[in-house]
């Protein structure tokens, strides 16, 4: 789950993690009313979840609280195109005002699970303000790590290391190891998955600073954090995965036209692959779970054929948990319910695959059946085809 800016910085300040004074706005008035609080001099940045902001005239430099209410005009409900976004944008329905500060160095701080060796990685870099990925494709040498024994949690010499590496001077390391070892601790005690710093200031003050924050979490540990749940903005998310999270279904959207229902997240993955390697595009990744019951695939499939771009639909269960005669139920109840006229293609194996292939074949639909993934795929593709001319 991603939170904003604004509450990510919110959430760091208990860690005392050192942040620009600032405050969200929901309107232009609010807009001004804050940078009058602040001096005049602020920064306006819109609050939506993806980076490059700026770039995308999302970001502000205003030296009055009128400037500032008119750059936030601008802002709101203005769909800002960045890298992250996609071609559709996101909608800004909420600015962040900061007091300006002067900066002397751009660094970059992220902590990230690195999963090759199932421990926190610790990253630096000297070339703050720019994509991390960037500078790894372009600077390898300017990105620094270090890996988090989780017995003993990040340690100083660690983080001096890192300082060090990054050439700051002396009186500015150990500032540099209290918030280090802070933010470890936000990441640790929030079960995050990323929490990133980009750019790390050093102000002419001598003062280091997260000018930017980003923090997501593990949906599988929410339950745990009910007031970082609490933070969750639906405005931000597909529609659709929304809808699909209340049935606790895994789902995201793509950007292709073969809808996608599968049980287990590896079986997915090569569904997605197959597609592909025939020719089509998935519309998305979608993981029933092996415990799913008729009302939930239902509900899933509900969920797939809502997407306009969908012209076809690939549905691969392996049954195990999840008996495919009870996948065969809820796909026929659907499919009724929704009067269903794409192709409609079905592959099925395991637990009760002949009593679900009976319910599939005395259910007067038109589904056309497929005995192997490959067989499947090339169907799907096949039939989708024909159907756009």
């Amino acid at each position: 789950m991603n939170i904003h800016e604004y509450q990510a910085k919110e959430l760091l300040k208990r860690y005392d993690v050192p942040v620009p004074e600032g405050k969200v706005a929901f309107t232009p008035r609010e807009a001004k009313a804050v940078a009058a609080e602040l001096g005049g001099r602020c920064v306006v940045k819109a609050q939506i979840h993806a980076g490059g902001r700026g770039k995308a005239g999302g970001v502000k430099l205003v030296m009055s609280p009128e400037e500032a209410e008119s750059k936030a005009a601008e802002m709101f409900g203005k769909k800002l195109v960045t890298h992250q976004t996609g071609p559709e944008g996101r909608e800004v329905r909420q600015v962040l005002i900061e007091r300006g500060v002067d900066i002397e160095r751009e660094l970059y701080l992220g902590m990230v699970l690195d999963r090759g060796q199932s421990r926190v990685a610790v990253i630096c870099s000297s070339e703050g303000g720019v994509e991390i990925e960037e500078v790894a494709a372009k600077h390898p040498e300017k990105i620094l790590k270090e890996v988090v024994d989780p017995v003993i949690g990040l340690q100083p010499f660690q983080c001096r290391r890192l300082a060090y590496g990054l050439g700051l001077a002396a009186e500015h390391v150990n500032k540099l190891v209290v918030m280090m070892q802070a933010l470890y601790r936000a990441f640790d005690d929030c079960d995050c998955s990323i929490a990133e710093i980009n750019p790390l200031i050093l102000t002419k003050e001598g003062a280091l600073m997260a000018l930017d924050a980003k923090m997501n979490f593990d949906a599988n540990a929410l339950f745990r954090h009910k007031e970082i749940l609490a933070l969750r903005d639906l405005n931000e998310e597909d529609p659709r995965e929304v809808e699909a999270s209340r049935y606790d279904l895994s789902y995201i959207a793509l950007e292709g036209n073969i809808a996608c229902m599968v049980n287990g997240a590896g079986l997915a993955m090569a569904t997605m692959d197959i597609i592909k390697q025939f020719g089509g595009e998935p519309a998305n990744f979608l993981d029933v779970g092996g415990g799913a019951d008729k009302e939930k695939v239902a509900n899933a499939f509900k969920i797939l054929l809502a997407d306009e771009r969908v012209r076809g639909v690939l549905i691969n269960i392996f049954g195990g948990i999840m008996q495919c005669d009870i996948l065969a139920g809820g796909v026929v109840a659907a499919a009724r319910e929704l009067k269903v006229e794409l192709p409609l293609v079905v592959r099925m194996q395991g637990t009760n695959v002949d009593k679900g292939k009976k319910i599939l074949a005395e259910s007067g639909l038109a589904i056309i059946s497929a005995e192997t993934m490959a067989e499947a795929a090339e169907k799907i593709v096949d039939a989708v085809s024909a159907v756009n001319g």
